[in-house]
Parts: structure tokens; sequence; C-alpha cells
């Protein structure tokens, strides 16, 4: 407990409400991208990739995504056999493949995104728009220093 005895110590730990936030909007996105038959991290994968018209390895989308490869295959596995992605040999090195957005997946995406920024906004509905700003600016600080091992 805190001094004060009335707020458990866990609900003021930064690492526990870090946790329990991203649940939440987690199993909100999860909900609204249901019409979809997508999840978080399928959307996720479809984000970076309509972002990359050359496609990205699976390597980094492991890196990016912190995944483990094994689960960035299956997820491109799965958003194969929906026909959003398909893996392309990379001109630069033919050993490579590169996961690149199908034009169905393009457009399965961009139908997507307003339910999915519908549900984030519910999710941060307590945080005015500049607090959201703030929020992002200081978890991809965070983030960032963490992949660059600082």
């Amino acid at each position: 407990m805190s001094a004060d005895h009335d707020t458990p110590r866990l609900a003021e730990d930064v690492g526990f409400l870090l946790s329990r936030a991203s649940g939440m909007a987690v199993r909100s996105t999860n909900a609204a991208l249901q019409p979809w038959d997508l999840r978080v991290r399928q959307y996720s994968v479809l984000s970076l990739l309509a972002e990359r018209a050359e496609g990205i390895s699976q390597r980094e989308l492991a890196e990016f995504l912190g995944l483990d490869p094994s689960q960035v295959v299956a997820l491109v596995d799965d958003l194969q056999r929906a026909g959003h992605v398909v893996r392309l040999a990379d001109p630069q090195d033919r050993r490579m493949r590169l996961v690149t957005l199908t034009a169905s997946g393009r457009v399965h995406f961009a139908g997507a995104v307003p339910a999915a920024d519908r549900a984030m906004a519910a999710a941060l509905g307590a945080l005015s728009p500049s607090e959201t700003r703030t929020l992002g600016e200081l978890l991809a600080r965070v983030v960032q220093r963490n992949l660059h091992g600082g």
C-alpha cells in the first residue's frame, strides 16, 4: 500500500499500469477489428507494410514488432492465406524474401483503419488530444532507447 493506505502500491506502479493499459487497448482494438478478421498483431504488420511499398523482411518485422521470428512467420502465413500479403524475392538479395502488401491487402487495411483509430481513441478517452500526443512521444522514446541498447 502507499503511504496513505488508500491506494494499493501496484495501482501506482508504472510497469503494471503500462501492461494494464496495453491489454485494455489491445482487447478493445481486437474487438473493433473483428469485422475485418484481423487482430492487433496482424493489423500492425499491415500498417508497417502500407508504409513500405518495397516490402520488409520477416526479420525486420520481428525486430520492429518485438516478436520472436517464429511468431512473425505465423502472422505472415495467416495474412498470406487471406490474400493480404505476399513474399517476394528481394531484388538486392535473391536469397531473402520481402513481405509486401497486395492490392487487396491495402484495401482491406484501409477499411480497418477507422475502426482501429476509434478503438484507440476510446481506450485513451481519459486523455486530452495533447496528453495523447505526449504519451505517444514518451512511449516512443522509451521504445527507441530500449531498441538501441540504451
